[in-house]
């Protein structure tokens, strides 16, 4: 995307006009923080890309029903359950967390939106659940961003916030959001949750096009275990509290917005893959000369999840045969004598064939870094992707074998 003037600035979800939260505890975890509220002052227009897992979460569903009206108030989100496979009194559950939130703000039930993270298959305690709410909307307040990022996580380590400033005919537009997710990410969509807010104006239709966009080269390009959620959701609303005119399809502010937009995605993608389940190292890896870019992100998807390349990058070892496995195994058509591998602009393969130990010995110094590139070249058209991912350890073993415990 075409660079322009974006300014970083502090703040998560609430750092736009208008928008609140607050994080409290409720009582589904022992002891931390589990139920998020977020509101916007001024109701807005919405758009959401959610998970393709079939075994979809009840507010996961809940949340596609009420994509279609394209209206937003506000959303409540849990952790430590996912309320996922609960039957149709998991679907009661969600309504009636819907229901409570919208009562409370005196909304319409069709602006709230549900989200929940955690075990799969328990039943939610919901009237603790209930209680939290009315709980967290005395605690509503523009610096409670936070907080609620920190109320949405499970196994990440920390809270996950961006937000940025971006000047439209001369009016500032801050888009601000939060995220999480640690384990469970191998994205169509990713454990992830994503919420973000903006006080430009844009119509619903307009927010669906440019969300799918952004959401294609931010949270499904990256990956850390190759395990996909039933609760995945990405939620991004437009509360049009900047006053500046609407952005209209086609327009440079339009393209402005977006580049912006996909900066927030792109930091929040890249802080759930750094802080991936037991991960030391984050690899970017890039496919470059395939024959069509749908085959390079194949190509490139395969290596990133492949446990044996992983645990290679754990071990810092130049395996570079696992990689060429790995592509071999994609299904990609491609010429295994043409390829070429680097590890930090190191060659370590050209025409498909090793360098030799000397060379594999300077790569694997590089992969003692906490971050490095892989490259792949195929020599076979003009093709291209780009994943991130991370190395698999013990930890990630240790972490997931005690997750219910």
């Amino acid at each position: 995307m075409k660079q322009r003037t974006i300014h970083d600035i502090q703040g998560g979800i609430t750092a736009a006009k208008g928008i609140r939260a607050a994080g409290v505890y409720c009582g589904i975890k022992k002891t931390a923080p589990d139920l998020a509220l977020v509101v916007s002052d001024r109701p807005a227009t919405v758009a959401g890309v959610t998970t393709s897992n079939l075994a979809k979460a009840a507010p996961v569903r809940l949340c596609e029903q009420q994509l279609t009206g394209g209206r937003f108030s506000a959303i409540v989100a849990n952790s430590g359950n996912a309320n996922a496979c609960t039957g149709l009194q998991g679907e009661r559950d969600a309504v009636q967390m819907r229901d409570r939130l919208a009562g409370l703000l005196h909304r319409p039930a069709r602006e709230v939106f549900v989200a929940s993270t955690g075990v799969i298959g328990k039943r939610l305690p919901i009237a603790k659940v209930l209680s939290g709410i009315r709980k967290g909307i005395g605690r509503l307040s523009a610096d409670g961003g936070e907080a609620a990022a920190r109320a949405i996580m499970t196994t990440d380590t920390c809270p996950k916030e961006a937000a940025v400033r971006i000047e439209l005919d001369g009016t500032p537009v801050v888009i601000g959001g939060m995220a999480k997710g640690s384990g469970m990410i191998a994205p169509h969509l990713a454990t992830m949750l994503c919420f973000v807010g903006t006080d430009a104006q844009v119509s619903a239709p307009l927010l669906r096009r440019v969300l799918r966009r952004t959401v294609e080269e931010s949270f499904n390009a990256i990956t850390v275990d190759g395990c996909m959620s039933t609760n995945d959701t990405v939620l991004l609303f437009a509360n049009g509290m900047s006053d500046t005119p609407p952005l209209k399809a086609g327009t440079p502010r339009l393209g402005a917005f977006e580049e912006a937009l996909f900066q927030v995605l792109s930091r929040l993608a890249r802080m759930i893959v750094k802080d991936g389940e037991g991960a030391t190292k984050l690899i970017r890896v890039e496919v470059m000369g395939s024959r069509t870019t749908r085959d390079a992100g194949i190509a490139a998807k395969a290596i990133a999840n492949s446990p044996l390349v992983k645990t290679a990058f754990f071990g810092e070892d130049c395996n570079w045969g696992r990689i060429m496995s790995a592509i071999g195994a994609s299904g990609i058509r491609f010429d295994p004598d043409c390829v070429e591998i680097t590890v930090d602009r190191i060659p370590v393969v050209q025409k498909g064939v090793g360098l030799g130990a000397a060379a594999e010995r300077r790569a694997a110094v590089r992969m003692r870094r906490p971050e490095f590139d892989l490259t792949i070249h195929l020599h076979g058209g003009t093709g291209g992707a780009v994943v991130l991912t991370t190395d698999l350890s013990e930890a990630y073993v240790r972490i997931n074998a005690g997750y219910r415990s």
